[in-house]
């Protein structure tokens, strides 16, 4: 859709699938990890626990494809590759950085809110299957 301006809330606008990759818990934690400069591929695998091998490297293109992480290759053996954030990619890991602080500042209560939640019964449900 060149031309058209960005509307997330067209399923059919491209995007969507910028707000995927931003919004995905693995590119939030790749993000806080660039935020103070150049990062080795292994550093980042220590560092953001629990991301596979190969959806650290899938997230890494994603977000180098998209302009928001750039790849050094240093051309060295062994091989050197680090990741840091490009002049966007600052931008938005500034924003990440706040979602962080906000996922630690109310954690309590949303665990709590989480512990205390009852579902509702639907009675449309029961209205269908009768």
């Amino acid at each position: 859709m060149p031309g058209k301006p960005a509307d997330l809330f067209d399923p059919e606008c491209p995007s969507r699938d910028v707000l995927e990759l931003v919004g995905s818990k693995w590119s939030m934690l790749l993000l806080c990890t660039l935020k103070n400069g150049p990062v080795r591929t292994g550093e980042l695998r220590r560092a953001v626990t629990g991301i596979s091998q190969k959806m650290l490297t899938q997230t890494l293109r994603d977000l180098e494809r998209n302009g928001i992480i750039d790849r050094i290759d240093h051309a060295e053996v062994p091989p050197r590759v680090e990741y840091k954030l490009t002049k966007v990619g600052h931008s938005l890991s500034r924003l990440m950085k706040q979602m962080e602080h906000w996922i630690v500042d109310h954690y309590d209560y949303i665990v709590a809110s989480q512990g205390r939640y009852k579902p509702h019964h639907d009675h449309t449900e029961d209205q269908m299957s009768a």
